[in-house]
């Protein structure tokens, strides 16, 4: 009797168990914090709310991201990606918020939230045409993609080190960076420690040591957890309702054209870490809870909801691919959301600690960006020019924030993020060189690396004592010809007795 296959678990579906999952899934609520809360902050102050409004935003933006990570992890049909992925607050929106509320236009407030519901829902109806561009994303690509995700944090890993608020009187001292030197040094010695837990859970541990010794000198301040209500319920269009502005909702649209650049970016980024297969339909199913979590968000007083990349960079950082994890972080970020007291706690962790842990945290995706690259192959093509470029290309933003400012607004909303910047290029020049071959130059750039002299040990082993190649053909010593076969189309084909080599450049000789 033939026993059943049984098919082999997906990475991400291991369940490490309740007190694994609340620890681990801790680290990346702490982890994300910070960015989570930046936006209903800088939009809430824009807007001109009053400190409690500001303070509801927050709460619903904790309690949106918890459902989108619920929903992106656990999945539904058709919904979600079912990966490690924490949701939250898209930052790539801020700008054009801001620049909503601040026009003096008609809608206020109300008008961010309808161009949000707006531009979701047209992004929900497009996700096929996104969900199709996985062949679009070889290693070349991805590996140029994670790579300048972890590059364009740094600047936020920096500010975090030097105190997060840039108007603060002690913004950059030698307290707060040296703060964040102690926490990447704590990071760095439990990650050496030999207990493979201490090591997984060293970012969690030096965040708590480092928030304990900010405490002892003076640098913490937990006098404001007491101050306010203890539960609270986000309640459904507490801002108002909904207002719809066609600028306003054609400015958003480009918003959530980033979005889901940077989303699918992520997924794929997030799938090459934990070595696991993402095709288009999975693809498609996390972009659809994106935008669906986004329609929503705006009902409690949030707004565009997109993945995290710097916990895609705790995930390759602990090496725990349990979307288990990420999803019981998200019941703590809905806990979050319905407890303001929690979310005082958290809160009171010092910017300078995230910002030791983040320079680590941050560094690792570009490290495995780097690691993909390496896999690239850059023999007799335009891969490393085309590497230089996309990388190049996404750290202008970085280097001269303002180098798009006289630009039209709806290319600089696309351009403004290193990372959606970097994907494009990439996927544009991919395309140009290594898809639409035709007009491409015979003559190999400089930046083309070229091929090595090699053979392969299988090929040496059936050559023969007075074996000798002559005129683009090997013979024996009798001066009989030996068959090379491409190995790129078979034996059978016709250049299958011509010496032609195939994509690695080897070829293999076919011993009677």
């Amino acid at each position: 009797m033939k026993t059943p296959s049984v098919s082999p678990q997906r990475p991400e579906d291991e369940n490490l168990g309740l007190g694994a999952n609340m620890a681990y899934g801790l680290q990346h609520v702490l982890t994300m914090y910070g960015g989570i809360v930046a936006v209903p902050l800088i939009v809430g102050q824009a807007a001109g709310l009053a400190p409690a409004d500001i303070g509801l935003l927050i709460a619903a933006s904790l309690f949106a991201g918890g459902l989108a990570t619920l929903l992106q992890t656990l999945g539904l049909p058709f919904f979600g990606c079912q990966l490690p992925l924490v949701q939250g607050v898209s930052f790539s929106g801020v700008a054009t918020m801001v620049a909503i509320v601040s026009s003096g236009g008609e809608g206020g407030f109300q008008s961010i939230l309808g161009a949000v519901i707006a531009a979701s829902l047209i992004g929900l109806l497009i996700t096929p045409v996104f969900s199709r561009i996985t062949k679009f994303f070889p290693p070349l690509v991805t590996g140029i993609v994670i790579t300048t995700i972890g590059l364009t944090l740094m600047p936020v890993a920096a500010r975090w080190a030097m105190g997060g608020n840039s108007h603060a009187e002690n913004f950059g001292s030698m307290a707060n960076i040296g703060l964040a030197a102690i926490t990447l040094v704590l990071v760095l010695l439990l990650s050496k420690i030999g207990s493979a837990t201490i090591s997984r859970l060293s970012i969690l541990l030096a965040m708590v040591v480092g928030t304990i010794i900010a405490v002892f000198l003076g640098m913490a301040d937990f006098s404001m957890v007491t101050q306010g209500p203890m539960f609270g319920f986000p309640a459904p269009f507490h801002f108002g309702m909904p207002t719809f502005h066609f600028a306003a909702i054609l400015s958003m649209c480009i918003v959530v054209m980033v979005t889901l650049v940077e989303t699918s970016a992520d997924i794929l980024a997030v799938g090459e870490i934990i070595d696991t297969k993402v095709d288009s339909k999975r693809l498609g199913n996390g972009l659809r809870a994106d935008m669906l979590s986004s329609m929503i968000a705006p009902i409690f007083g949030s707004f565009t909801q997109s993945a995290f990349a710097q916990n895609v960079g705790l995930v390759a950082v602990t090496g725990i691919k349990s979307r288990y994890v990420v999803a019981t972080g998200g019941v703590f970020l809905v806990i979050l959301g319905l407890l303001p007291f929690m979310g005082r706690v958290i809160a009171a962790v010092p910017t300078s600690v995230l910002g030791g842990a983040g320079i680590v945290l941050f560094g690792t995706v570009a490290a495995s960006g780097i690691r993909t690259l390496s896999k690239v192959d850059y023999r007799n093509n335009v891969n490393l020019i085309i590497v230089a470029t996309s990388i190049g290309f996404g750290m202008i933003p970085i280097a001269a924030p303002n180098f798009y400012d006289h630009f039209p607004s709806w290319f600089a909303t696309i351009f403004h993020s290193g990372i959606s910047s970097s994907a494009i290029m990439a996927i544009a020049l991919n395309l140009t060189f290594n898809h639409f071959t035709l007009g491409n130059s015979d003559q190999q750039s400089v930046f083309a690396v070229a091929s090595e002299r090699t053979l392969r040990y299988q090929d040496l082993a059936v050559l023969r004592e007075g074996d000798y190649f002559s005129g683009g053909k090997l013979h024996d010593a009798e001066g009989n010809e030996i068959p090379v076969v491409d190995t790129s189309h078979g034996e059978h084909s016709p250049a299958a007795h011509q010496p032609s080599a195939h994509a690695s450049g080897a070829v293999e000789i076919s011993k009677v």
